[in-house]
């Protein structure tokens, strides 16, 4: 299931209090994704980790009150009783819990109440956790836990839906671009007990926030030497895609300057390389604002077809303004044989 269906079913799920597993391999989001809906629809959210938990905890705190021995709830389990309004509970990462501890959870997934104490009605539960050929410390789940789920969902990643996030957090369009262009390279996550990263949206993300801090490497103001941001690369996704993504940036660096493309859109040249016309595309979309859209949009319209729309579409994806921008009107008439 790929992230924006996944948001679609656990938000169905949450409405109608269902209790939900979410199993996927790291660094694809989940945890992201049950905040994001939880949001969404309006809930609270209490962020719980079995993995660090005891089974005891479940059943409170032993103290005297008034003479007898009584167990409080306290922290997590006292905010799910409590809890007035609307709230997910999200166990993150219950299969690294010990089995004890699953054990313990149990109780409050089906029968809501553990240790004398209910559950409040207000309260959805939501669990994730990664595979146990992910090498993430996961034995299993045990049955009886996996069964008090309604429904256990796999997430795996998805380029549209990875590169539409990418623009909604600013990251590099240099790396959005590569990401479209080599779109296997954010699925290839291969475990490994190497002391290197593995490739996954997480990981891709930091190449993000690396290329943020030290300057699109592109770009003639970048601030650090390309030789040490090569080696961040690798250490943040791995060799392989530090040596692909490098030496696509090469490439990115003679594609002709988006802002030249813009200022004269009908003779700027049009990059006959493939992964140079990609490059520019996405450069041209980061740069695309209500000022300059009708320039964008006459460059788009002498594109081929898909890398045209690959344009608008990443423009818009960017800011939404410009769906109403007249141009964008007249594109879409003239493109009306392609689905945006």
């Amino acid at each position: 299931m790929i992230p924006r269906r996944l948001k679609q079913a656990l938000s169905l799920a949450v409405r109608n209090r269902f209790p939900v597993l979410v199993v996927g391999p790291p660094g694809v989001g989940k945890s992201e994704i049950v905040a994001q809906v939880a949001a969404a629809e309006g809930f609270d959210l209490v962020l719980t980790h079995p993995v660090i938990a005891d089974p005891t905890d479940y059943k409170g705190m032993p103290f005297v009150v008034e003479g007898r021995a009584e167990f409080l709830p306290f922290g997590d389990l006292r905010a799910i009783i409590e809890a007035d309004r609307p709230t997910v509970c999200f166990m993150d990462d219950l299969g690294q819990a010990p089995a004890a501890v699953q054990a313990a959870a149990m109780q409050l997934l089906l029968a809501r109440r553990v240790g004398g104490h209910a559950v409040s009605p207000e309260v959805t539960f939501v669990a994730a956790t990664n595979r146990r050929q992910d090498r993430a410390g996961v034995q299993g789940i045990l049955e009886p836990v996996k069964s008090r789920f309604v429904s256990i969902l796999h997430l795996e990643p998805d380029v549209e839906d990875w590169c539409a996030w990418a623009a909604g957090q600013r990251l590099p369009h240099e790396l959005t671009a590569f990401v479209r262009l080599r779109p296997e390279l954010l699925t290839s996550f291969e475990p490994s007990r190497d002391m290197a990263n593995s490739v996954s949206p997480r990981t891709v993300a930091h190449v993000g926030a690396l290329l943020a801090a030290a300057g699109a490497p592109g770009n003639s103001d970048g601030s650090l030497p390309r030789e040490v941001l090569a080696e961040m690369v690798a250490g943040a996704a791995g060799p392989a895609f530090a040596q692909e993504f490098m030496a696509f940036v090469r490439v990115y660096g003679l594609i002709p300057d988006p802002r030249a493309v813009l200022a004269d859109p009908g003779a700027a040249a049009v990059p006959g390389e493939i992964s140079a016309l990609y490059a520019l595309c996405l450069a041209l979309a980061a740069r695309a604002a209500p000022d300059n859209f009708p320039a964008f949009a006459a460059y788009a319209g002498r594109l081929p077809a898909e890398f045209s729309v690959l344009m608008m579409r990443e423009a818009v994806l960017r800011d939404a303004r410009l769906a109403e921008d007249p141009a964008f009107a007249a594109w879409a008439a003239d493109h009306a044989d392609v689905v945006l």
